[in-house]
């Protein structure tokens, strides 16, 4: 079994003094359950010299619900923890019950599975297979060989709660240096598979807060080869607000494990506004919503099979939603 390489380990007891190891750290990693680092840092993907440990730090696990109805939920929440509570908003721990397995579902926290690395068949190897490769840009290479022409690092997004709270418009509490400051998750991401996280190195995301449902309901669907363990392929969150009628007047349907970011799509979306979700109009949406979705060669199954699995999988989101 690969080893992990040597280095430091921190464990802070407050956020502020987490804070001040990463400015007094540079480069340091932040690791809460370790099942996406750890695993990285054997293959020698990462190589930090200081790990900071959040896991003794009060105040960042539990799922409280707010006086408004808005919940928040503390970073290091494990994922069991947020598939059980009851408190949970139900397609956060739907997400939640389809990452990886019932054991590392008791390690891995919500801060974890949000900043979770992004992935590529070139770089998720051995390091002696991408030495004999050749490196790639996330490798410290001069190529990115999933997309040769192309100048940035195209390795997807494999979070299954991003597209969820995305969907359900949740926001995440940062803290650093200058004090905390909220952002929308859909602003968290970035189109680079290695810059893909808005956030500073001296910040430590403590937080996700959705707000009061307000008639919304969401659902999420996961596409993986194998019903467990496995990081997705494709990942299809979807949200509507309706009317008495049934009509939509409120619709967001976003994209995982497609490209470096979630991505939404605006025309899919807007088909659905003024329309009860019968099977004509979830055909229209699932139709658009394929449309500018480009999965490259770079994940499990090709690239072919999974844009043709986006049509699929948003009909069976939005055939849910229809249904309840």
């Amino acid at each position: 079994m690969t080893r992990l390489p040597a280095f430091e380990y921190l464990e802070p007891g407050t956020v502020e003094e987490a804070v001040e190891l990463l400015v007094a750290h540079p480069g340091a990693a932040i690791v809460a359950g370790g099942t996406d680092l750890f695993p990285n840092m054997k293959r020698r993907q990462v190589r930090p010299a200081t790990v900071i440990g959040l896991r003794g730090v009060p105040g960042m696990t539990g799922v409280t619900v707010e006086a408004d109805g808005g919940v928040r939920i503390g970073a290091s929440t494990l994922l069991v923890d947020l598939v059980a509570s009851d408190d949970s908003p139900p397609v956060l721990a739907q997400a939640a019950a389809e990452v990886a397995s019932p054991q590392l579902r008791n390690a891995a926290t919500v801060g974890g599975n949000l900043c979770v690395d992004t992935r590529c068949d070139y770089i998720n190897q051995s390091e002696a297979w991408r030495t004999a490769s050749g490196l790639c840009l996330k490798d410290g290479g001069d190529t990115c060989w999933v997309a040769p022409r192309g100048k940035g690092c195209v390795a997807i997004s494999s979070s299954d709660l991003a597209p969820a709270a995305i969907a359900i418009d949740a926001r995440v509490r940062l803290v650093g240096p200058t004090g905390s400051r909220e952002i929308a998750v859909g602003d968290l991401y970035r189109p680079d598979g290695i810059d893909r996280i808005e956030m500073a190195s001296d910040e430590v995301l403590v937080e996700l807060l959705v707000g009061p449902p307000d008639g919304l309901r969401a659902t999420y669907h996961k596409l993986r080869r194998r019903g467990a363990i496995d990081f997705p392929i494709l990942g299809v969150a979807a949200a509507v607000r309706t009317a008495d009628d049934g009509v939509v007047t409120d619709a967001r349907i976003v994209m995982g494990a497609v490209a470096p970011a979630p991505v939404r799509v605006p025309e899919a979306e807007a088909s659905l506004i003024g329309h009860r979700l019968e099977p004509d109009v979830i055909a229209q949406a699932a139709a658009l919503a394929s449309k500018p979705i480009r999965p490259l060669d770079n994940a499990d199954m090709g690239s072919r099979y999974r844009k043709w699995m986006v049509s699929v999988f948003v009909t069976r989101a939005l055939g849910d939603l229809a249904s309840t």
